[in-house]
């Protein structure tokens, strides 16, 4: 299994009642065999061009675990999907999962450090 993000754009009418269109994507995931490891709602925005006749959206981020067979399954699922305007899949990037740890260490150091 690999690590995945996907990136969900969700129609701005469903920003009320986003528990459905969630719901179905989360089913979507666990049929082609994939976990999701965190999930992030990051409100309404304007989009900087319109899709589907739409100037807003819902963005949604989710970090996943998924089989080799999975993202094309998903992809194609998402495709026909009414509720998602636009979504990105992509391989997460172990290397920058691992810089990422080290500079909040360092940062925590050098204040301990400043304190001292």
């Amino acid at each position: 299994m690999k690590d995945y993000e996907l990136s969900i754009l969700y129609h701005p009418d469903l920003e009320t009642n986003l528990e459905p269109a969630m719901t179905k994507v989360k089913k979507i995931i666990e049929s082609a065999g994939g976990k999701i490891k965190k999930e992030e709602n990051d409100g309404k925005k304007r989009l900087s061009y319109s899709i589907k006749g739409q100037d807003f959206a819902v963005y949604y981020y989710y970090d996943l675990e998924l089989p080799a067979e999975a993202p094309s399954k998903i992809s194609t699922t998402l495709n026909i999907t009414d509720e998602v305007l636009r979504y990105l899949l992509v391989r997460a990037d172990a290397k920058r999962a691992k810089l990422a740890t080290p500079v909040a260490d360092e940062k925590e150091e050098s204040t301990e450090e400043k304190e001292a």
